[in-house]
């Protein structure tokens, strides 16, 4: 059922004729709420570039270092104490750079459940950190939370089957999802993975369906521990 999800996507987007959307999106009324959903993805780099007058960071350094250092990079994309995003835009760069890098190593999982409200989007990446953007546009950042490293390896543990079965997505990131669907977005080495369908049907599957049972449970904690 999975894979017939993801070949409906793709057929609907083979589809569809005119002027396509492409990332960056705004699907909330705040323009901070919005970049932070846009860098949830990685797929702008410059994004996370130094800002004028700001010294980089080592990480920042190494990430765009002209001519790249091979060797820095490959530590960086390795380094499991660095944050998930840090590592998957260290393993894009030496993929933009014709490099081989490991296949499935899971960095990031993103689900988008849109809402009559607007759009719930709630990440967690594989050193722990998590980011929740409630539909309304408020924020929720979790970073150095021991009591919370377990409920993301719970999450990256059921997404992992799902990774092992599917494939990089090889087009721009899509528009967020329609109301009554549910995506699943993969931060992996090898690319950006995603599924999506109607929440009715993928809370039913066998793959998808832990990952969203899992998703509601750390979700349930982020929002407790955002209105302490």
């Amino acid at each position: 059922m999975f894979r017939k999800l993801l070949a409906a996507v793709g057929l609907s987007v083979a589809a569809t004729s005119g002027a396509v959307a492409t990332p960056p999106y705004s699907p909330y009324n705040s323009e901070a709420a919005n970049a932070i959903y846009n860098l949830l993805f990685c797929d702008d780099p410059a994004a996370f570039k130094a800002k004028p007058g700001e010294s980089s960071t080592q990480w920042q350094t190494v990430l765009f270092s002209n001519p790249a250092d091979e060797k820095l990079l490959r530590e960086l994309a390795s380094e499991a104490a660095q944050e998930g995003r840090i590592r998957f835009l260290a393993f894009s760069r030496l993929r933009e750079l014709g490099l081989g890098v490991q296949p499935k190593i899971l960095l990031g999982v993103i689900i988008e459940v849109p809402l009559a409200g607007g759009l719930d989007t709630l990440a967690a990446f594989s050193e722990g950190g998590i980011r929740y953007v409630n539909q309304s546009g408020k924020l929720v950042v979790i970073e150095g939370v021991t009591s919370f490293l377990p409920r993301v390896k719970h999450l990256f543990a059921v997404a992992v089957p799902v990774v092992a079965r599917i494939g990089p997505w090889d087009k721009p990131r899509l528009a967020p999802p329609k109301l009554g669907n549910v995506r699943l977005t993969f931060l992996v080495s090898d690319g950006l993975y995603f599924g999506e369908g109607p929440m009715s049907v993928m809370q039913r599957e066998a793959l998808a369906g832990p990952i969203i049972q899992e998703a509601t449970g750390l979700l349930q904690a982020v929002v407790a521990e955002g209105t302490k």
